[in-house]
């Protein structure tokens, strides 16, 4: 099984829906993901590296994409989200889970699930 990092709970405001209030309140997002990557090499040398993957980064390269964001749907900001990933980190497979916390009445929180692997996405190659 391969190594996996875990990020679970990352909030971020951003524009998302299509109802015309939707349009004007940033709301917030809930991400719950993790990234398939070679782990040994940064326990190896115990301090990050450019060259390895870097949680951090990560997080703040998705908060601020996120949050400049003005999609109407969940799924595609999902789909954005995983691309931007593999399209810049050294990983080989993303799981995300994007909720949508208060999105219909009635329910506490709508999301959707996605896995995406990174020979669909060339690196440093986003489009």
């Amino acid at each position: 099984m391969p190594d996996r990092i875990y990020i679970e709970g990352l909030n971020i405001d951003c524009l998302i829906g299509f109802a015309d209030w939707e349009r004007l309140v940033r709301q917030t997002v809930r991400l719950d993901l993790w990234v398939e990557c070679d782990v040994r090499s940064a326990a190896r040398v115990d301090r990050p590296r450019p060259d390895l993957f870097n949680t951090k980064a990560l997080s703040k390269c998705l908060q601020e994409w996120v949050s400049q964001s003005e999609f109407q749907l969940i799924e595609t900001l999902a789909e954005g989200i995983c691309e931007l990933a593999l399209s810049k980190f050294p990983i080989t497979r993303i799981g995300l889970k994007l909720s949508k916390p208060g999105a219909l009445r009635g329910a506490r929180n709508v999301a959707v699930r996605i896995v995406r692997r990174a020979q669909d996405y060339p690196l440093n190659e986003p489009k």
